[in-house]
């Protein structure tokens, strides 16, 4: 979907008007968070937000996969595979899979760290630990209560923050602040910007770490694509993060456009991008997570990728004190199996 422009603005009539749904929403959503999940047997990390779309989920769990596995560990993503077909539980094979089989976000991870969809996340735990899970990486899930969580790591963007701070749909949030406070073990926030202050100082006050980090671009592509005229596209939660991204490594972008998030690209969105990026003589620039979208829609599709190559833009976080993540971690893994049977307290 494409976030309404209302949602970024203090106050609207959209809002208002859809204040009695936004109320019953969020009842019904903070009601859900107070069940009490499974306990999955291994330690679980939940890496989420507080609002619908993007908020670099994704780069954090890949951040977290190489961070444990310096600790010895032995991490597997579990997802609800967004936008894809298949309702799980299924282990992501990037060579059999396509997104819209498992959605573009787990076939991206997968080629870094084994992956596993599943409609039903407690469903898919099975799964995770047939894969020899030492430790199971939520990715999303936070309002979610059918797994219980070890360490809960919230995401929020410097710049966008919570938008207007109200309750889907009238505003981004998946259910009332207070109650998503409550339950988070610690924020990262990523970039620059002072829209994540207000709640950066409420979970500092209430004891809970808050982590910087900045999104830090491969740095052999941007020296491919230093002094070429770019056309950059998107359709993730937030497009103009990753413009302000390329921008900001010192690229050169001469057009940009922007898609919703997940977008289904058809050939006809290819084909326009090639022919625009022909007729200017730009290079065509994309996220990971979209350039995972682009071989669903057949061999038409291919073959203009084929005819000119879409470059792919890797971004990995870069934390300003990653000994303190990695401590907090540490801690909260040597809690969590302490609690377990003596069976389940060793890594796989």
């Amino acid at each position: 979907m494409r976030e309404p422009a209302f949602w970024h603005r203090p106050r609207s009539w959209q809002s208002r008007l859809l204040s009695p749904i936004s109320l019953l929403y969020g009842a019904v959503a903070a009601r859900r968070m107070t069940r009490t999940g499974i306990n999955a047997g291994v330690p679980v990390i939940c890496v989420g937000n507080y609002h619908v779309g993007g908020a670099g989920k994704t780069p954090m769990v890949l951040a977290l996969t190489s961070l444990l596995r310096e600790l010895g560990e032995h991490p597997v993503v579990l997802s609800r595979g967004y936008g894809g077909r298949l309702r799980g539980p299924v282990l992501v094979d990037p060579a059999a899979h396509d997104a819209g089989d498992v959605g573009d976000e787990p076939l991206m991870m997968a080629a870094r760290v084994p992956v596993v969809v599943s409609r039903d996340r407690a469903e898919g735990v099975g799964l995770v630990k047939v894969q020899g899970a030492s430790v199971i990486l939520m990715d999303d899930g936070f309002q979610n209560p059918s797994i219980a969580k070890d360490l809960a790591l919230i995401m929020l963007d410097g710049v966008r923050g919570l938008g207007n701070g109200r309750v889907f749909p009238g505003g981004p949030l998946r259910a009332p602040l207070p109650p998503q406070l409550s339950r988070t073990d610690a924020l990262v926030v990523i970039g620059e910007g002072n829209a994540s202050e207000a709640v950066a100082l409420r979970v500092a006050a209430a004891g809970k770490p808050v982590f910087r980090a900045r999104l830090q671009p491969d740095p052999q592509v941007v020296a491919a694509l230093m002094g070429r005229p770019i056309l950059a596209f998107a359709g993730i939660g937030d497009p103009q993060r990753f413009f302000r991204t390329l921008r900001a490594s010192g690229l050169d972008i001469k057009a940009e456009q922007a898609f919703a998030d997940h977008h289904p690209f058809t050939a006809d969105d290819i084909g326009a991008l090639v022919r625009a990026a022909k007729r200017d003589g730009l290079s065509l620039v994309t996220t990971e997570k979209d350039l995972a979208r682009l071989g669903v829609s057949g061999a038409e599709q291919r073959e203009d990728q084929r005819d000119l190559a879409i470059t792919a833009f890797p971004v990995t976080l870069e934390f300003s004190d990653l000994p303190a993540l990695r401590g907090l971690i540490t801690q909260r893994l040597s809690t969590a199996r302490m609690s377990q049977p003596p069976a389940f307290r060793a890594p796989g």
